[in-house]
């Protein structure tokens, strides 16, 4: 790759700045390509947009920004998008920058010979000639603050299309309408494509790539936002008690392709979620939404005997397992509810007996 080093003026780079969102973002006088297909979505908060601004007003040097020379003579962003932005962003009053304590300032309103300072900062450009591979390969090793592209971020640069371009739409905006949808039933993050990798995740059944390349060129997402939006209805249907601290870490995907077809009585579930939401016996409080569904106690995390328990039961038996009377080493046994928790039975030294692992198996919740 040939790399080049030029100096442009913020003056230059604001010139002519469009953001149309998934329809282009540009600057340079409509010469650069700000959000080019393998870029992440803006990240930036706006402490870290204001120590862009700080910096230039400051006279201070900017970390080097890398563009891709194209073929018909535009460029696009390899590396600095975030600066960028930041500086665009700015110049369009977009947000304030605090020019002395207690004094915000919006660009418009900057001093004249300070707003001049901005316009004249020069920034340091590296222009970089290569093949699309190159320049890919490029961008992972430099992208901003050390902060490695997501797997899902790579998976845009591959498959970018107009099909991603209206996923993004539904799930890579801070106020997105997947995002108003699922954020009390789904943790991702939005702007480094998250929530999109969820719903990609649970509709293909984790065949992500797959899925993507299937639909690359479609015009629309809609079969995803359709599948994404029958998924969080099903849950908020099913559950009527929206419980914020622990529903976003359910696997929900999964358990609607799996369970959506079958009758609850959402009266009846809520009845037992609060049951077992009192349960001391119950670590895992967000396990209690697949193990109603799918009825394995291993989603609750019950509470577990404590070692000395333990090796005072072993000792108790002579390592005697009471199924088939055969000797173990207390590592070859397991520790076991005499009356299992599902009918009753607690964690406590009194309902402890250890069985071999094969009898214990076979025993299962008798």
């Amino acid at each position: 790759m040939k790399i080049e080093l030029h100096s442009i003026k913020v003056s230059d780079l604001v010139a002519g700045y469009v953001n149309e969102e998934e329809n282009g973002v540009r600057g340079y006088g409509g010469k650069l390509d700000i959000r080019p297909p393998y870029q992440r979505e803006f990240v930036y908060d706006p402490p870290q947009e204001q120590a862009v601004i700080h910096t230039i007003l400051n006279d201070f040097p900017l970390n080097s920004i890398y563009w891709a020379v194209r073929e018909d003579g535009t460029y696009e962003v390899i590396d600095g998008q975030q600066r960028i932005l930041s500086i665009c962003r700015y110049a369009a009053g977009k947000y304030s920058y605090e020019y002395k304590d207690d004094d915000p300032r919006y660009y418009h309103n900057l001093p004249s010979d300070i707003k001049q300072r901005f316009l004249d900062y020069e920034l340091t450009v590296y222009f970089c000639d290569g093949k699309d591979s190159e320049k890919l390969d490029w961008f992972k090793v430099i992208n901003i603050a050390g902060k490695p592209l997501t797997d899902q971020e790579l998976r845009n640069a591959v498959y970018h299309g107009p099909w991603l371009s209206d996923a993004k739409r539904y799930f890579s905006r801070g106020n997105c309408a997947g995002y108003n949808l699922s954020k009390d039933y789904v943790k991702a993050a939005v702007n480094r494509q998250g929530l999109l990798e969820r719903a990609l995740d649970w509709i293909s059944g984790g065949h992500i790539e797959l899925y993507m390349a299937k639909h690359q060129q479609d015009p629309t997402a809609f079969e995803l936002w359709d599948y994404f939006n029958s998924v969080i209805n099903w849950v908020k249907a099913t559950f009527k008690v929206s419980r914020p601290k622990l529903m976003p870490s359910v696997p929900w995907g999964p358990l609607y392709n799996a369970y959506k077809d079958n009758k609850y009585d959402p009266n009846e579930l809520e009845q037992k979620i609060q049951t077992l939401l009192a349960d001391d016996e119950v670590v895992k409080k967000s396990g209690i939404y697949e193990y109603l569904l799918t009825g394995q106690e291993k989603h609750l995390s019950l509470r577990a005997f404590l070692p000395g328990d333990i090796a005072t039961a072993y000792a108790k038996q002579g390592g005697i397992c009471p199924y088939c009377k055969k000797h173990f080493q207390q590592e070859e046994m397991e520790a076991d509810h005499k009356k299992p928790w599902s009918k009753g039975g607690k964690t406590v030294p009194d309902n402890l007996q250890m069985l071999c692992r094969e009898c214990n198996r076979k025993k299962g919740n008798r």
